[in-house]
């Protein structure tokens, strides 16, 4: 008996020293978030002139027509300023599984303390994370290799260059669609008319290696009915077909445009873009910088709502939560057509920091079921806006797309007409930020779509508190003056 006393006497310490290390741990937390506010309090004007003064002004700040955010801190879907008061984000993908997840700064922190190198070294983190990462993708994708990058334009701008090693014609024509957006290097840059069509470029920024086709808009664009997936692509197997000999380097396109507006390929548009592009020695690049790692809850990646398995995917801002964590995965075939080639070194590209980072997010994702959430969750909101839209306050919501936590909400004047309700939208955005302390996104080519892609730990009951601030303030534009309202960036 005595020796059971002993042994719960020895748990009973273990355990008293354990849950004081851990309220010491969130008193010390708790000391620097405090810190953190004080130290920022009372500095806006200070910092907004900063940045003014000492950043290029295309790198802009959200809400700068109205009162712009200093932020100081995030966690889950909630983001607070410097004085604490806190802004539910509907429109930050960056943090996949929620802003500072424990899981994910816990192992960042621990690898930070030990190492950090780069690629030319074995590291075991490293190793994992590029099995982990492969065995999200069906085969034979599963089967291939990963290229560890900083970013998703660098993802991008290392896929063309996998694609033009690995076409035998030495082809470099590519095709993409209106509206896409693939990043910021001069590469990724061409390949995305989002960009190289402002007007500072005096409709000279489409690259003579480029070819451009309709996006697949089932709702503004050409093509509305049934059939619009088997139209659409008609556009891309006529490009193949204008080629010429040399055939056509790759098709890119992303699994669902965010800034065009939430676009989702249609049913078997993809499926017959593919075959058109494969046909004539070109590869298919699925960009999933926006809809990876289960955003839309289904499936790991979106492409895999088509029932295509492209040659190359590129994946970036989930990935690392925060951490420049990107990649680029490619068939076994591709990878061995470059490594023909000169030898291709990314300095910190997959880093063991970032690496752990990784791996923190897959592992929250599987553990916490947060592709399942998005499914949920999404369909709730789904719901609750299709709802909208039927009431009298929702007049100006014409159309409700989307999948999981990808979700689109396009504003118009008129259902018939479907004119673009962009003022309106601009300032139902700054009205959510300023009466509701609600974050949201808009894109689209007339600014008039509210992009709701949010960390995937989103609730039911953040929802609904969106959903009933936007009732209300859509209601509250039937009497608003548009007369001064500027675009809110966001």
């Amino acid at each position: 008996m005595s020796r059971d006393y002993l042994v719960i006497g020895i748990i009973g310490t273990v355990l008293g020293a354990l849950l004081a290390e851990a309220s010491a741990g969130w008193r010390r937390r708790r000391r620097g978030r405090l810190a953190a506010h004080r130290a920022a309090q009372g500095r806006k004007a200070e910092l907004l002139e900063s940045r003014r003064r000492d950043f290029c002004a295309a790198q802009s700040v959200s809400y700068a027509n109205s009162d712009p955010l200093l932020v100081i801190e995030g966690r889950g879907a909630m983001l607070y300023d410097e004085s604490g008061r806190g802004f539910l984000d509907t429109r930050n993908n960056v943090a996949h599984i929620g802003h500072c997840h424990p899981a994910v700064a816990q192992a960042v922190a621990a690898q930070v303390g030990v190492l950090n190198t780069n690629m030319r070294y074995l590291h075991p983190t490293v190793c994992e994370l590029a099995r982990r990462l492969l065995s999200t993708f069906p085969p034979p994708l599963r089967d291939g290799v990963v290229f560890f990058v900083n970013s998703g334009s660098e993802a991008n701008d290392l896929a063309l260059r996998l694609a033009r090693a690995a076409n035998a014609k030495r082809a470099d024509r590519t095709i993409v669609v209106e509206h896409a957006y693939h990043g910021h290097t001069i590469a990724a840059l061409g390949i995305s008319p989002y960009k190289f069509e402002h007007a500072s470029f005096g409709g000279r920024g489409q690259p003579d290696w480029v070819t451009q086709c309709p996006a697949p808009d089932t709702y503004r664009g050409l093509h509305r009915g049934p059939d619009a997936g088997a139209r659409y692509a008609e556009y891309v197997e006529a490009a193949c077909a204008a080629a010429g000999e040399r055939g056509v380097c790759a098709f890119v396109i992303e699994s669902g445009m965010s800034v065009a507006g939430v676009l989702l390929p249609p049913h078997g548009y993809l499926e017959r873009c593919y075959a058109a592009v494969r046909s004539i020695g070109g590869v298919c690049i699925a960009d999933e910088v926006q809809t990876g790692f289960g955003r839309l809850g289904s499936h790991w990646w979106a492409f895999e709502q088509q029932y295509v398995v492209p040659d190359i995917v590129t994946v970036g801002k989930p990935f690392g939560n925060g951490m420049p964590l990107a990649a680029v995965v490619a068939t076994r075939a591709i990878s061995d057509a470059f490594a023909a080639g000169p030898e291709y070194f990314n300095t910190f590209g997959g880093n063991p920091v970032c690496a752990a980072a990784g791996l923190a997010v897959l592992d929250v994702v599987e553990r916490k079921g947060l592709r399942d959430n998005a499914v949920v969750v999404g369909a709730a909101l789904m719901r609750a806006l299709a709802s909208l839209a039927q009431h009298k306050a929702g007049r100006l919501i014409g159309d409700v797309r989307g999948a999981g936590l990808f979700v689109g909400v396009e504003f118009v004047r008129d259902r018939a007409s479907r004119e673009p309700a962009t003022a309106e939208t601009s300032l139902l955005c700054s009205r959510l930020k300023d009466r509701h302390r609600i974050l949201t996104s808009i894109d689209g080519p007339h600014n008039n779509v509210m992009v709701i892609k949010p960390p995937l730990c989103f609730t039911a009951r953040q929802v609904r508190t969106l959903v009933y601030a936007m009732r209300r303030e859509l209601a509250a534009l039937a009497s608003a003056d548009l007369t001064s309202v500027s675009h809110t960036p966001t």
